[in-house]
């Protein structure tokens, strides 16, 4: 069989009658050489046999029956399995635009050095998503260039996983997927990122992101803001934090003190806390005191690195006016944190 341009990455695990949208959406893709690995996980709502049926009517697709092992352990499974220069992730209760592929791999090839592309995002049906990820696919569809994905890894997960094309030789310098107490997708963009991997984004949207309350982000505890923070504080501590003698804390609420726990466990050298409210300036946090931010400048110099982590809306864009105002650099001497 002839190396086909894309493999897609289909993990399934009883996602119902959602399956025949997502295989719709591939076979409308005006780029028609890709192969789809179907990795079935166990599935016993029918989703099995509707692919065994796909299978046989188009022989792009193939399909691997497994037990139920999880989707970390499917999806390496699946990655084994794509023989294409490009794995473009889909998930099978969503719905790809038919440019999809064509548009990922025109900038794949356009830009040599970009490793991940990803594109605009939409949660479908509007009338069922709630606040909290409308913003969140706001802020999302934000990230429009590398930079601006790269600088803001510790806010939210920058790409949205089943949105992404991604050079198969970078999956593979980082080993794949990692099981770990943390979202497997969140985990693998830090290591990219801090593997110096390019990201990118076309600027369409072309991926529609169904929400239903039995998405993973919604039942499974990997997902939990906790476990975030967890995972957060660990790249923190292996990338940006790894050479610093002193970090600073900018909030001291609920965000800087969840964050900073996981920090001061991985030995971060944090030396104060920072904060507008007049009742917590000259107190202490975990043994820390609580300053101003105008007493900011007195801290700061070579080794010193600022997190901004404060979670109310709107917070985080006058935190970074204030820090670029006394001339710190976003993504060297600070960076957000939610």
């Amino acid at each position: 069989m002839a190396t086909p341009t894309i493999s897609v990455l289909l993990p399934v695990r009883d996602p119902g009658a959602y399956l025949n949208d997502c295989i719709a959406s591939l076979e409308r893709q005006t780029l028609e050489d890709f192969e789809v690995v179907a990795v079935d996980d166990g599935s016993t709502d029918g989703s099995a046999e509707a692919l065994d049926v796909w299978s046989g009517r188009d022989p792009r697709v193939r399909v691997v029956h497994r037990g139920q092992e999880g989707l970390v352990a499917t999806l390496n499974a699946g990655l084994e399995l794509c023989r294409a220069p490009f794995v473009a992730r889909m998930d099978a209760d969503d719905i790809s635009h038919p440019l999809r592929f064509e548009l990922q791999v025109e900038e794949m090839e356009e830009l040599p050095w970009v490793g991940v592309v990803s594109c605009l995002v939409r949660h479908f049906p509007w009338h069922g998503v709630g606040e909290g990820y409308r913003v969140y696919e706001g802020w999302l569809n934000s990230l429009s260039t590398p930079e601006a994905i790269g600088r803001e890894r510790f806010v939210e997960s920058p790409v949205a996983h089943p949105s992404v094309l991604v050079r198969s030789e970078v999956y593979q310098s980082v080993g794949g997927y990692f099981d770990t107490e943390w979202a497997e997708d969140y985990d693998l963009w830090l290591r990219l990122l801090e593997a110096r991997v390019c990201f990118s984004k076309v600027d369409r949207y072309l991926y529609f992101w169904r929400e239903h309350v039995e998405r993973l982000t919604r039942v499974d505890a990997r997902y939990s803001v906790e476990n975030f923070l967890r995972c957060k504080a660990k790249y923190l501590l292996s990338g940006p934090l790894a050479d610093c003698e002193r970090v600073v804390v900018w909030g001291a609420g609920q965000t800087g003190r969840r964050l900073s726990k996981h920090l001061l466990r991985g030995g971060a050298p944090i030396e104060a806390f920072v904060d507008i409210d007049p009742e917590k300036i000259g107190s202490t946090l975990r043994e820390k005191p609580i300053i101003d931010p105008e007493e900011l400048l007195t801290l700061m110099g070579e080794g010193t690195v600022v997190l901004a982590a404060v979670g109310s809306r709107g917070a985080r864009e006058l935190i970074r006016g204030r820090l670029n105002n006394m001339g710190l650099r976003e993504g060297r001497e600070f960076w957000c944190v939610a």
